[in-house]
């Protein structure tokens, strides 16, 4: 190898500070040097930078220069945490009715007309307060549940983005159905069991749970962990769907959005509409799959050998048309929670980039 090509120490010369700082290696290839001159005047050496990093991240490096800024998980984790907890509190009351209805079947006989007379009972019943009971069991799941949903979203998908930071549609799919059954195992299936044990529990005319850790204690004590993890099936089939399809439109439409420019900014309001979209799709993609979750986490869950022989009986029953039971309350809620959780999310990011510098 001629002098030309000869490899440049970073132990020798003063461009050995400015090659540590930017994290170079010297690459002995000749078909990409680069010429630096030597520090005593002598012959030209060479050497090509490149980043001390692994494959992956350097896609994500050039991503975060040349499109949508990657997200680092632990920002994910905690942007979607906080999304989560204060969505809840704004739209439990709906998730409320949406459960009374689908738990009110028809051999008891109904007691509820419509969403208003649900409402309306309630109030009457228990007060404001009432549609508010099992509330503490969602919140405690609410947080966990959205930070792992999107920072397990982030992690599966940052490799997979382009140069450009752009996700391309089959990804978010895959990685939305990846997102859903993470928390489905992790956080949903137990807390969603109590909190319809809760709700239902409500219904009887001697309620027994006391409280949050009250009613998971005694539910334990009666039915083992497992008596916490009752329709796991037909949760991981909800969850797994309901974030495939959330991700997947959402994508898609962010795609749309912003075409060719990559860094074109969204604003809330347009989020907000994309993400009621995409919450829409999920709804009616997945209702019947929410029903049986509902039925197979109730009080009479017991009445069921199976998720399969639970959706039997509710079509032997009660007809098609009660897996499609709280439909409108569902997509009300839904809908403004979709809308809601991807608003706070986007920009408690933004805020989480300002003040935390992960690249």
């Amino acid at each position: 190898m001629s002098s030309l090509y000869k490899p440049f120490s970073v132990s020798e010369g003063p461009c050995k500070d400015a090659i540590l700082r930017r994290g170079c290696t010297p690459l002995q290839h000749p078909a990409a040097l680069t010429r630096i001159p030597s520090a005593g005047g002598g012959s030209t050496r060479t050497f090509t930078p490149i980043p001390n990093i692994y494959p992956g991240q350097r896609n994500l490096a050039a991503a975060a220069i040349g499109g949508r800024k990657i997200t680092h998980p632990w920002k994910a984790i905690l942007a979607g945490g906080i999304a989560g907890g204060i969505e809840i509190c704004i739209t439990f009351p709906t998730e409320y009715v949406k459960t009374q209805l689908q738990l009110d079947e028809r051999a008891n006989p109904p007691r509820y007309r419509g969403i208003g007379d649900c409402v309306k009972l309630t109030l009457q019943d228990h007060g404001l307060r009432g549609l508010y009971r099992g509330l503490s069991s969602l919140l405690y799941g609410s947080i966990p549940k959205s930070a792992v949903r999107f920072g397990t979203f982030e992690v599966l998908s940052n490799p997979m983005r382009d140069a450009t930071g752009r996700l391309d549609n089959k990804g978010s799919l895959l990685c939305g159905l990846g997102a859903g059954i993470a928390e489905a195992v992790l956080v949903v299936c137990p807390m969603e069991t109590v909190k319809v044990k809760f709700i239902h529990d409500q219904c009887s005319l001697r309620p027994r749970y006391r409280g949050f850790f009250h009613g998971v204690r005694e539910i334990i004590r009666d039915q083992g962990v497992r008596g916490t993890y009752q329709g796991l099936t037909a949760t991981l089939l909800k969850q797994g769907s309901n974030q495939a399809i959330r991700f997947y439109v959402m994508n898609l439409l962010r795609n749309w959005y912003k075409g060719d420019d990559p860094r074109r900014d969204m604003h809330p309001l347009v989020t907000a509409l994309f993400g009621a979209t995409a919450g829409a799709a999920s709804v009616f993609g997945n209702t019947p799959l929410d029903v049986v979750k509902t039925r197979m986490q109730g009080l009479e869950a017991h009445r069921y050998k199976s998720t399969l022989d639970c959706a039997f009986q509710i079509l032997k029953n009660e007809g098609p048309q009660a897996f499609y039971k709280g439909t409108v309350p569902r997509l009300g809620r839904v809908c403004l929670d979709v809308a809601i959780v991807f608003v706070l999310y986007e920009e408690v990011v933004k805020l989480l980039n300002n003040v935390w510098r992960t690249d």
